[in-house]
């Protein structure tokens, strides 16, 4: 069989052309490996060959979805390779999403093998695992040494038309697919052992496991709202103009703390929202609406709410993982808490 023709999609932070402040690159080709791509193709040997790299900024890709997923598809296709590989994106949130979106229009257009990589926390893996293989990752770039080998033996096994054993023994995320195999014992004999195995306290592996919610018990009703002090926190990304903390439209990596003193109501003039994935116009206008400052402030004049906290929290939750989200929280809750606020109104879009 000929070399397997390989083209490999990364983002601007692995093509060692910047971090954030060069997120918003376009996309770009470039012959041969660049970065990461280096690895793979040690897993390779003579097997494959990256011919072609393509590289595109995190933001510019996920704040100009279709234009961006239009335009690599073209330089996909300029290769004519065998195999695309996306990755690995680990747990950033924004450049997850852009290896599920490249990987998913490169088979539905061109009808090739695909795979990527990322941690299982990433949100590129929430919308994409159904669609297709990815294999898991660790949290950070620091276990790329042990992701590459991984990504790079799956994509082999694709590329050469090879069927897949499970995710436990390929290392790729569950993609909640269930396919009926022959096994020695019955069903009912493998129950009765996990049963058994259950009364007497040993651990045991289910066949069919079960979805985790998390679940949080409310706290307890405030008993009056005219002796609380409340504080606004939203994942509508309202900001001071100018968004000085640069809270990143998609995948935030971040929150901000924002002094209201002095403001009564927010305007067009003073705060904006950096959230991307909606229309912003009615948001940008009146940021009110996202955030509900004015009617607070009427609340707590009028004797209904006790006090305002002088901060707002604010971060983006377009995209944004579910372990950032519970860290921006934990982190927060412990300011309010200290500053004596009893009450939340959180707001979303």
């Amino acid at each position: 069989m000929s070399e397997i023709k390989v083209v490999h999609y990364i983002n601007q932070f692995f093509a060692g052309i910047g971090g954030e402040e060069k997120a918003d690159v376009k996309p770009e080709l470039r012959e041969g490996t660049v970065g990461p791509g280096m690895a793979l193709e040690a897993v390779f040997k003579d097997d494959a060959k990256i011919v072609a790299t393509v590289i595109c900024g995190d933001s510019y890709y996920n704040e100009n979805i279709e234009s961006a997923t239009a335009e690599i598809l073209e330089m996909v296709k300029q290769s004519k390779p065998d195999l695309f590989i996306a990755g690995p994106a680990f747990n950033a949130g924004r450049y997850g999403v852009a290896c599920g979106s490249v990987c998913k229009a490169v088979k539905d257009e061109l009808n090739i093998p695909v795979v990527t990589a990322m941690y299982p926390e990433n949100p590129g893996a929430d919308l994409f695992k159904k669609d297709l293989i990815i294999v898991e990752t660790g949290n950070s770039a620091a276990t790329m040494r042990k992701a590459a080998p991984l990504l790079a033996g799956v994509a082999l096994k694709l590329a050469h038309g090879e069927e897949l054993a499970g995710p436990e023994e390929e290392g790729y995320i569950p993609r909640g697919i269930r396919k009926n195999v022959f096994l020695e014992e019955t069903g009912a004999r493998r129950a009765v052992d996990m049963l058994v195995k259950k009364i007497n306290g040993e651990s045991f592996k289910t066949e069919y496991p079960m979805p985790e919610f998390d679940r949080v018990p409310p706290n307890p009703a405030v008993k009056d709202m005219s002796k609380a002090k409340l504080a606004l926190v939203t994942s509508g990304g309202i900001v001071p103009k100018g968004n000085p903390d640069h809270i990143e439209s998609s995948s935030a990596s971040k929150y901000g703390k924002y002094d209201l003193e002095g403001f009564d109501v927010l305007t067009s003039e003073s705060h904006e929202t950096a959230h991307g994935g909606y229309d912003p116009v009615y948001a940008n206008l009146d940021p009110n609406r996202v955030l509900p400052l004015d009617v607070v402030r009427d609340m707590v004049k009028e004797g209904k709410i006790g006090s305002l906290h002088r901060y707002h929290y604010a971060t983006v939750g377009n995209g944004t993982s579910v372990a950032n989200a519970k860290k921006y929280a934990a982190s927060l809750s412990k300011d309010l808490i200290a500053d004596g606020v009893s009450a939340v109104i959180l707001t979303s879009t």
